[in-house]
């Protein structure tokens, strides 16, 4: 047989290491209904005294759910070094061809809201469309889980995070009850995001906004609402308008800058300590980040950046989601701006 890379013993014993994380029933197969467990049982009560919930009723659903292995598996950073954290492996899934052309075709399709949502918001239509594009590649891929049941699993079956997890659930019956929806009919990721912009339930509620006018918020089927709601999401994390979001820097070998996502220093610190930004991104005092997108066997690519991609990265904490939302959206923009110029004008620059 061919190597593989990694000795029989050693597959054994990672496939023993993701077994043991998870509760006995649920890798067995087995898994018991969620009506069946304490916490949650707990949990059913709570909902009732604090949100007057029928516990009947609520308990009925939780019988109709069993903890997702898949969900509890995809939740687990990898545990293998060739899954280790690449940007250029990062970057090729979100920043391609594809997504570019679907992009500027959504564009296209829903110009005057976006325009109408960067007039109320402050935030360009290219970042709404590269944000959608990256969370469901524009609506086509919003995630098949029921939400419920992811919620749960990660809720009273991963430990790390099940305090967080388990608000969102509360968060979540609370939302399908404003909304007249059972809570089991609603599908998205395995982290238990909704909708076109994958909106966690916490946030929708907060958030979200009924753009498209029609007296409801659906972010499941409605453009408007989904591009409005993100508009207002990064309003609402302190977008500023006009503004930078970041740009490429040259770090020295003896540089003391430490790295990050939230602004710190400003630019003229930063250069202090041996970090000098290559292109130019106004005042010297506007706060910035170091940002290290590192690859594996290959030079970490390095950025300034500002507030604003600080507040792309409350959508989701990762400086790799951040800048292939900002590099996408800088994608579309030249596109659109190469596309919408008039053809003479285009045939003067290439022959200049």
């Amino acid at each position: 047989m061919e190597k593989t890379g990694l000795k029989r013993s050693s597959v054994a014993a990672l496939l023993a290491l993701c077994a043991a994380c998870l509760p006995p029933a649920v890798h067995a197969g087995k898994a018991p209904r969620f009506s069946d467990e304490p916490e949650v049982k707990d949990f059913i009560v709570f909902m009732h005294k604090v949100h007057g919930f029928d516990a009947a009723h609520l308990s009925r659903h939780f019988a109709a759910i069993r903890p997702n292995a898949t969900v509890l598996r995809a939740i687990r950073p990898a545990a293998v070094p060739e899954q280790q954290r690449s940007w250029q492996r990062y970057r090729e899934r979100f920043v391609n061809d594809r997504r570019t052309e679907g992009g500027l075709r959504f564009w296209q399709a829903n110009e005057r809201v976006l325009r109408r949502a960067e007039a109320i918001y402050g935030v360009p239509a290219e970042i709404v469309v590269a944000i959608i594009g990256v969370e469901t590649e524009y609506g086509r891929n919003m995630g098949s889980f029921k939400v419920m049941e992811a919620l749960a699993s990660l809720a009273f079956h991963y430990p790390p995070r099940a305090a967080f997890f388990r608000e969102e659930l509360e968060q979540f019956l609370l939302l399908a009850r404003e909304n007249g929806i059972s809570p089991l009919d609603i599908n998205g990721s395995y982290a238990g995001a909704i909708g076109i912009p994958q909106f966690m339930p916490s946030s929708q509620r907060r958030f979200a906004v009924d753009f498209d006018g029609d007296d409801r918020i659906d972010l499941r089927h409605s453009v408007g609402d989904a591009v409005g709601s993100v508009g207002r999401f990064l309003q609402q994390h302190g977008w500023q308008s006009g503004e930078p979001v970041a740009v490429p820097a040259r770090v020295a070998a003896n540089a003391t800058a430490e790295t990050g996502i939230k602004p710190a220093l400003t630019l003229q610190e930063l250069a202090a300590r041996g970090v000098v930004v290559t292109a130019a991104a106004g005042d010297a005092l506007r706060p910035a980040a170091l940002v290290d997108l590192v690859t594996p066997d290959a030079a970490t690519e390095y950025w300034a950046g500002f507030e604003n991609f600080y507040v792309i990265t409350r959508y989701n904490r990762s400086s790799f989601y951040a800048m292939s939302v900002f590099q996408l959206a800088e994608a579309l923009r030249e596109r659109r701006t190469l596309d919408l110029t008039p053809r003479s004008e285009n045939l003067a620059t290439k022959i200049e």
